[in-house]
């Protein structure tokens, strides 16, 4: 078989890094059973297309399409959604498929520039198997989650908006593939 190949780590630059852990450390604080970034691990997956999953236990994935194309705001509303799955015990069924993206796998608290600590994974990432209830539950929490770390609910609302756009109204993969219709859950957190 293959070796498994890590995605090209310069495509994420000690500036994406350090990024990551900023908009993600007060949000994990921010949970109703905070997370130190010591125990969260952060999967990149390299992968043009805007998406970010969770995995349960401190596990979360993103794309490097969303962290080149996201705002600051637009990355927090959308790991926000996410840490509240985790936060509120669920979990997605993630699938790694054995052909296709590469895959690393990185501490969050190793994010921080000079660090070489990737576990590669061959593969790319399938998300699916939450309910519309989960994901409206997850909506709301996401929100209290940025409230309670000093960010408006807009910031949430404005990164749903924004994936709307970018990803062409939800069809086709991405995040919005697993997700309710994006109006719906806009007009839900109203």
């Amino acid at each position: 078989p293959l070796e498994p190949q890590a995605p090209d780590i310069r495509q994420v630059s000690p500036q994406q890094a350090q990024r990551i852990y900023r908009v993600m450390t007060p949000l994990l604080r921010a949970m109703n059973q905070p997370k130190n970034p010591r125990e969260v691990y952060i999967g990149i997956i390299d992968d043009p297309s805007i998406n970010a999953a969770n995995a349960g236990g401190g596990h979360f994935y993103v794309t490097t399409g969303l962290l080149q194309k996201a705002s600051e705001d637009q990355l927090r509303g959308i790991l926000a959604h996410e840490i509240a799955h985790d936060d509120l015990g669920h979990v997605a069924k993630l699938q790694t498929l054995g052909a296709g993206l590469g895959l690393g796998i990185v501490l969050l608290e190793q994010l921080l520039p000079g660090s070489s600590a990737v576990t590669p994974l061959a593969g790319n990432l399938i998300a699916r198997g939450y309910s519309r209830t989960e994901e409206y539950a997850a909506d709301r929490h996401g929100v209290t989650i940025l409230q309670r770390a000093g960010y408006r609910k807009e910031v949430l609302i404005d990164a749903l908006t924004w994936v709307g756009r970018a990803s062409g109204g939800g069809g086709g993969g991405g995040f919005l593939s697993t997700h309710p219709a994006t109006n719906d859950r806009i007009e839900e957190l109203k």
